[in-house]
């Protein structure tokens, strides 16, 4: 694999950077309010890889490929993470989706796909995980890729059905009357 220049790895660390210091703003804001996201798939089910086969840039990410274009990075520095390319459903043209190591992530439109500076990345087998502390990721192989980080149970779903940010916690945003010891 072909590592990137300086100029490459500085367009990275920006975009990345940018995501972790607004932090808590929204990304782009959408017209209709965001559908109910879907039910959150156990992504610790899934049959984790090793991140060593993934490692891009001196081992600073780890990055893989969705056979639906889109590619996805976790920074091993600040534990941000997300994906960039053709977004299916994304709002307002946006491009990047992206999180920080705490709290919801937000979608973002560039001039070009960001992480796609990076050249050619291994793609993530098909229902499989590829995890970094408290961030996992997953391709159902077709055209759905999911990032959670289990730390707040954020994260989003990109789907052709509708690509969603998870930014609730299960476990304390619970119906009247529900039961947070029982899923």
């Amino acid at each position: 694999m072909k590592l990137m220049g300086k100029a490459g790895k500085a367009l990275i660390a920006v975009a990345v950077g940018t995501v972790a210091a607004v932090a808590g703003v929204p990304g782009l804001a959408g017209a209709e309010p965001p559908p109910p996201p879907p039910p959150r798939p156990n992504l610790n089910a899934l049959t984790p890889v090793s991140p060593v086969g993934y490692s891009i840039m001196d081992n600073r990410f780890y990055a893989f490929s969705t056979p639906d274009g889109l590619t996805c990075a976790l920074d091993r520095n600040n534990s941000s993470y997300g994906c960039s390319g053709p977004i299916p459903g994304a709002p307002e043209g946006a491009n990047m989706i992206s999180g920080p190591a705490a709290g919801p992530p937000g979608f973002f439109a560039y001039g070009a796909a960001v992480f796609g500076v990076v050249g050619p990345v291994k793609p993530l087998p098909a229902n499989t995980r590829l995890s970094f502390r408290n961030i996992s990721c997953s391709t159902d192989g077709v055209a759905t890729t999911t990032c959670i980080n289990s730390l707040d149970q954020t994260g989003f779903i990109l789907s052709p059905a509708g690509s969603v940010i998870l930014d609730t916690n299960p476990l304390l945003d619970r119906p009247e009357g529900g039961n947070p010891y029982f899923n």
